[in-house]
């Protein structure tokens, strides 16, 4: 209701002296996803289900948001005493890896064993409601037919309706049917790529 998840999210979109264009007065809720690389070098990509709320139909890659519940924060309420902070802050770092770790098993079916080299790669929002989503890139030890056979039993498989296991250049033809933020993931990933040639 308080974030721009909300439907009537444009309702809220008020200039400000720090963002003439767009300013949201509601919160913005951390998503995160996945460019998940496999064993035979291909990138898996989903396309979303058509029942479900947000770029029904569209590309992206697997993702979701961290839960803070993991950790322990149940409430934006903090008592002045800091001394926990240090303690929080690193909960809140592994949290966001163990949630992409988690999200990617129960879109896509693979085990957690076969997933490995996470790397934080950046932060893209999207164009219109400026929502953030932290971009990861993850190897999986699995063939990309293994990952199709699994994806058919995988535990939130009813969000998409489609796995694709697809090259960088087929991945490219893709990406103007993908919501910005997941542009925005891509764009990165292919920015470590290339540092990486160069390395």
């Amino acid at each position: 209701m308080g974030t721009n998840l909300n439907p009537q999210w444009e309702k809220f979109l008020v200039p400000s002296e720090d963002d003439s264009i767009r300013c949201q007065h509601t919160s913005s809720p951390l998503g995160n996803g996945a460019i998940v690389e496999t064993s035979d070098r291909k990138i898996i990509v989903l396309q979303r289900s058509t029942n479900v709320g947000e770029f029904p139909g569209h590309y992206v890659f697997p993702g979701g948001h961290p839960e803070p519940q993991e950790i322990g924060i149940t409430s934006h309420h903090y008592g002045k005493d800091l001394t926990g902070s240090e303690l929080i802050n690193k909960k809140v770092s592994q949290e966001m890896f163990d949630s992409i770790i988690r999200e990617v098993v129960e879109e896509i079916g693979v085990p957690v064993s076969t997933l490995c080299n996470t790397v934080f790669i950046g932060i893209s929002r999207r164009e219109l409601n400026v929502r953030p989503t932290a971009f990861f890139s993850i190897k999986c030890s699995l063939e990309s037919k293994e990952i199709q056979q699994l994806y058919l039993s995988a535990q939130d498989g009813y969000e998409s309706t489609q796995l694709y296991a697809v090259s960088l250049s087929e991945l490219e033809n893709m990406t103007s049917k993908m919501p910005g933020c997941h542009q925005g993931g891509f764009a990165l990933y292919k920015l470590m790529v290339e540092s990486l040639k160069n390395t």
